[in-house]
């Protein structure tokens, strides 16, 4: 019996799975559960029909904008939510959802599978981590060759006035990756410099968006939106991205990533509180952090597994990057100023 089979028939989820038993369940079993998400959280086939198989319910999806979006709506809703299980909270927005009380605890007996250092970031489990990967500045590898351009090495680079107009971020506000990029400054300028590089940033033209598929998608040239800038925040796995499934081919990446400028970040999934399923919430945990559902992270949301015993595409070791020591902040350091550290950006660069 696999193992959400198994733990399906030890919550009582499912009579007709498990055999004869008629002891009551704890809860009724749902015909359905609601995954909250981010916008891009999509796969090319459905990834949860194994999951129905074994427990007979149904998954569903709704988004609700970016990862900050997401966060928000969900605490207003703390309590009342509008799904059973939410996807997408990073490390700079998880002492938010904390402090909201968007989640209610579960422990997953899969957390021995995952990254310790993610799992390390939430002691009292209230919410399981899915994948990490890095949030970095990606360039358009052609248009900076074609205005002879050199790639950007680092931070500081992008104030220089070869740069001016060309750099696209997300909003800290709205948007998790913007708020990953937010940090990275903080990082890497300290909390009494990283004021004097955004005024710099501003001077030389960034463009703010809310979030990053606007980023990604409509501004920055080297995607299929080929828009205007040639820089923009989005992720170390970003260039795979390019080359998986273009056809013919291409033998190199057409994007390239600033190591220098990469954020660590880890993504959760939690049980929303006020589900009225819980139990059944915490099935579809165990499911998402379950090995079959891992392996497909890298080739669908261009990720890496939070679970280590993954496999990860060759494409990823030889497009991807995943700097040896990327920039952190301190959980608690985010816990403490990201509110004031957002709301003095927002002074800076869009008042």
């Amino acid at each position: 019996m696999n193992r959400i089979l198994l733990t399906a028939c030890l919550l009582g989820l499912t009579a007709n799975a498990c055999g004869s038993d008629t002891r009551p369940a704890a809860e009724a079993t749902p015909k359905s559960l609601t995954i909250v998400a981010y916008d891009s959280f999509a796969f090319k086939s459905s990834p949860f029909d194994a999951f129905t198989k074994a427990t007979g319910i149904e998954v569903k999806i709704v988004t609700a904008g970016d990862a900050g979006a997401m966060l928000s709506k969900a605490a207003l809703t703390a309590g009342n939510p509008e799904g059973d299980v939410m996807w997408g909270v990073d490390n700079t927005l998880l002492s938010r959802a904390l402090s909201s009380k968007v989640f209610s605890p579960y422990t997953s007996p899969e957390l021995t599978k995952l990254s310790a250092d993610g799992v390390a970031l939430v002691p009292n489990h209230d919410a399981t981590p899915v994948d990490e990967g890095d949030v970095c500045v990606n360039y358009d590898i052609k248009w900076l060759a074609d205005h002879n351009l050199a790639v950007p090495k680092a931070l500081d680079d992008l104030t220089k006035p070869e740069y001016k107009d060309l750099l696209v971020v997300e909003n800290p506000a709205t948007s998790s990756t913007g708020l990953a990029f937010l940090l990275s400054t903080v990082a890497k300028f300290g909390q009494n410099g990283w004021q004097q590089y955004w005024k710099d940033l501003r001077s030389n033209g960034v463009k703010v968006v809310d979030g990053w598929d606007e980023a990604y998608y409509t501004t920055f040239s080297g995607s299929s939106g080929k828009g205007p800038r040639p820089l923009v925040v989005s992720y170390g796995s970003s260039p795979p991205f390019e080359v998986i499934g273009v056809e013919p081919r291409p033998e190199t990446a057409p994007t390239g990533v600033v190591e220098a400028s990469c954020f660590h970040q880890v993504e959760f999934a939690g049980v929303l509180r006020g589900t009225k399923y819980p139990k059944a919430a915490g099935t579809l945990i165990d499911f998402l952090a379950s090995l079959e559902f891992q392996q497909l992270l890298p080739l669908n949301l261009y990720v890496y597994p939070a679970r280590t015993d993954a496999a990860v595409p060759p494409e990823f070791d030889q497009f991807a990057v995943r700097p040896a020591k990327p920039l952190t902040v301190a959980p608690s350091d985010i816990e403490k100023n990201s509110k004031s550290w957002i709301n003095t950006w927002t002074d800076l660069v869009v008042r």
